[in-house]
């Protein structure tokens, strides 16, 4: 699956998530549900830098964060050199947003199922 189409089923199923953006470590937009490029860029690169401040203020990779204000809610996701940021609405519940973020963020790399090797076994049944 694209990254428009993971982006789609994301909006459909949780209803917490505002806006979201995927993209790569260097800052390039993979695919947004915002309609303006610029905003999404934006928000990519805010989202970025939240996780590279998180990370710089202990050791290891932080791969996941939240900032909150009264009004709403950032969240960022890394999988190795992909990331999904997405904003929310106040109070969203924490757990089931990340797991769908993680999702879509899974559900964008493609149709990627490594090959089942063929065995001797198999060719006997056949």
């Amino acid at each position: 699956m694209d990254a428009a189409q993971a982006l789609a089923d994301l909006t459909e199923i949780s209803s917490q998530v505002e806006a979201a953006v995927l993209f790569d470590e260097g800052g390039s937009v993979a695919g947004s549900t915002l309609a303006d490029a610029a905003a999404a860029e934006a928000l990519a690169r805010a989202a970025g830098d939240l996780l590279a401040r998180a990370s710089s203020l202990g050791s290891g990779t932080v791969t996941q964060v939240e900032a909150s204000t009264p009004t709403g809610s950032v969240f960022v996701v890394r999988d190795g050199t992909r990331l999904i940021a997405a904003t929310t609405a106040a109070d969203p519940t924490t757990g089931l947003v990340f797991y769908d973020l993680k999702s879509a963020l899974r559900g964008s790399e493609g149709a990627k199922k490594p090959r089942r090797r063929r065995t001797k076994k198999d060719d006997d049944a056949a």
